[in-house]
């Protein structure tokens, strides 16, 4: 079934040459059926190849999802255009009153600044605040996990040697956790960071679960017990250029990085780089869209002003 999207937004074309099933709210609006409402909180500056990444996994669903989009007031958008924003995004404002299913809070190229020092910290703060209220289920990635994980549970971070970056292994440390169903022992999953949580830390805290963990990228997947957040510190979302492209970038930037972790075949940077996470990112969207978003949620999003996390 398909993901809801306004007409005209770029991530359509894409999509739709992908065989992946995307319709307008024009066409949404002939079906009796209640979508699944998910707010994308988007805070990478490239925001329309993230919009494609996430989209194209929301709609690997047997559900409509209604998409919607958000950007930051207090920040400006430097690398994507103004029209695309007033055309395509909403601001916190504008969706306080609602309620949600579920909401996606991405990473961002913030984290050598501590938390406080983001020129968005407060009001990101204020909507991670008010997700506990209004959203059922909030999955969080890479930087914004971090973010989360600190700001709920006080988790703090710490700098790397050196930028991680490639795709690593991972073992499932609940295999019969509804998150991690269909997952092989172990998975393939993309990082692009420059910081890190301690896995000691998350297990200070008794309501956290640690599900995925990799020698070399450190914990990967943590899950709030009760179903409502789940933190993803890596970028499962990731087309198969797009570690390339970062490091294309870097380089370019005269930042010398090292090359991407088990990423470019035989280390030729010239060579087309494998795409081997993908099948585990649409498990992990799916299993999260169905067990936590569509089974969970109440039918009427008003109840969840009565089940806010404490």
């Amino acid at each position: 079934m398909p993901i809801k999207v306004q007409s005209g937004l770029p991530a359509l074309k894409t999509l739709e040459s992908e065989n992946i099933f995307v319709m307008t709210n024009e066409r949404a609006v002939s079906q009796d059926i209640r979508p699944l409402r998910i707010v994308i909180v988007n805070l990478m500056p490239n925001k329309i190849e993230t919009e494609t990444q996430l989209l194209r996994l929301l709609g690997n669903s047997p559900l409509q999802v209604d998409v919607e989009l958000l950007q930051m007031a207090t920040h400006v958008s430097k690398t994507t255009s103004a029209d695309h924003l007033t055309n395509f995004y909403k601001v916190f404002d504008d969706i306080k009153d609602q309620y949600y299913d579920g909401m996606i809070i991405t990473g961002a190229p913030v984290e050598k600044l501590d938390y406080e020092q983001v020129d968005y910290w407060d009001e990101l703060c204020g909507i991670m605040d008010w997700s506990t209220k209004h959203v059922y289920s909030t999955m969080h990635i890479c930087w914004g996990a971090q973010a989360a994980i600190y700001h709920h549970h006080g988790v703090p971070k710490f700098t790397l040697d050196e930028k991680l970056s490639g795709v690593y292994v991972h073992r499932i440390m609940n295999i019969f956790h509804p998150l991690m169903r269909g997952f092989d022992d172990k998975i393939l999953l993309p990082h692009s960071r420059y910081t890190s949580v301690h896995r000691s830390d998350i297990r200070e805290h008794e309501e956290l679960e640690i599900l995925a963990s990799s020698n070399l990228a450190g914990v990967a997947i943590v899950a709030n017990k009760n179903g409502r957040q789940f933190y993803v510190f890596g970028h499962a979302e990731y087309d198969r250029n797009t570690l390339a492209n970062e490091y294309f970038r870097d380089c370019n930037k005269g930042l010398k990085p090292q090359l991407p972790y088990n990423y470019f075949p035989g280390n030729d940077p010239r060579a087309l780089p494998a795409l081997t996470w993908r099948s585990y990112a649409t498990i992990l969207y799916s299993n999260w869209l169905n067990y936590y978003v569509y089974q969970q949620t109440p039918y009427d999003l008003n109840e969840l002003k009565d089940m806010y996390l404490k």
